[in-house]
């Protein structure tokens, strides 16, 4: 584990999370992923197209889920559960910044500074995105969804921790079981999929909690589970010069968390004063994909 990770986790607990704020009431995410329809023939290209866009109905059904892991308990609870990515393969100078949009009620603003930097230095960033902001900011996910420089994952429908037992995180209730666990992960997948014409090919759960089985559940869906290994803004709760202070202490592989749902935040700030000086210190930006194959 990184040095900087440990020194952040508990910052993080201490923050709540606020850029990812409490759960909403409603389920969100569009249709149940059971009746999505079946994939097209022929090749589609990657990128933004139609919503009515048919596309490949998850790899998994509910009822499989249930059937395969609604009889099993977990070992483990936490940020570090098992088959969870916090860090980037080999020891070169990459780091991989990640930014989530958490999406529900004070969670959907759009740090537009914050992109607007990436793009005027060129820097690639995973856009983890929850299916909440999508619907609260469609123009701007359809903008950054066309620029390569950008790669879009998924964030859970309605940003629940991803438990199979209902374990809760920073006040916010975790999915009750395999079900439940499906419904998060897959209901957004669906969305992403019809909206980029491919699926997502990472997931985060909100918070970034979890517990064994529902990686399984991830793993079966067709996505990774991303974590990270350094805290950059601490749930949009650091002022600039503390994000500045956290990614700056980056090493080599890193996978930086931080938001782009709350543009009132020091996120923006701090990352343009980090990333100056980790390009001058010889670090080159990557997205999860550049990375892993």
């Amino acid at each position: 584990m990184h040095s900087s990770r440990r020194a952040v986790l508990a910052a993080m607990a201490a923050s709540a999370l606020a850029g990812c704020a409490r759960l909403g009431s409603d389920a969100g995410g569009g249709p149940s992923p059971s009746s999505a329809p079946r994939a097209a023939t022929g090749t589609r290209t990657p990128g933004l197209v139609p919503q009515a866009a048919p596309v490949a109905a998850p790899a998994v059904t509910r009822a499989q889920v249930v059937a395969r892991y609604g009889h099993l308990k977990p070992r483990t609870w936490g940020l570090d559960a098992p088959g969870v990515l916090h860090a980037l393969p080999g020891t070169r100078r990459v780091i991989a910044l990640t930014f989530d949009a958490c999406g529900g009620p004070g969670g959907s603003g759009y740090d537009h500074s914050l992109i607007d930097f990436l793009r005027r230095r060129e820097v690639p960033a995973t856009l983890f995105l929850n299916s909440r902001w999508i619907d609260a900011n469609l123009a701007a996910f359809r903008r950054v969804a066309r620029e390569p420089l950008f790669e879009i994952a998924n964030h859970g429908t309605r940003h629940r921790p991803l438990s199979v037992t209902g374990r809760s995180a920073y006040g916010i209730a975790g999915t009750r079981n395999a079900g439940e666990v499906y419904d998060e992960v897959a209901r957004n997948q669906i969305k992403l999929a019809r909206l980029l014409g491919v699926p997502p090919r990472f997931f985060r759960s909100g918070t970034a909690y979890c517990d064994d089985v529902a990686v399984r559940i991830v793993t079966d869906l067709g996505e990774r589970f991303v974590g990270f290994s350094v805290n950059g803004d601490a749930g949009a709760t650091f002022a600039p010069e503390q994000v500045r202070g956290a990614v700056t202490a980056a090493g080599p592989g890193s996978i930086v968390i931080c938001h782009m749902n709350h543009p009132e935040a020091g996120t923006a700030r701090g990352i343009a004063a980090a990333v100056p000086r980790l390009l001058a210190s010889g670090y080159r930006f990557v997205r999860l994909s550049d990375e892993l194959r």
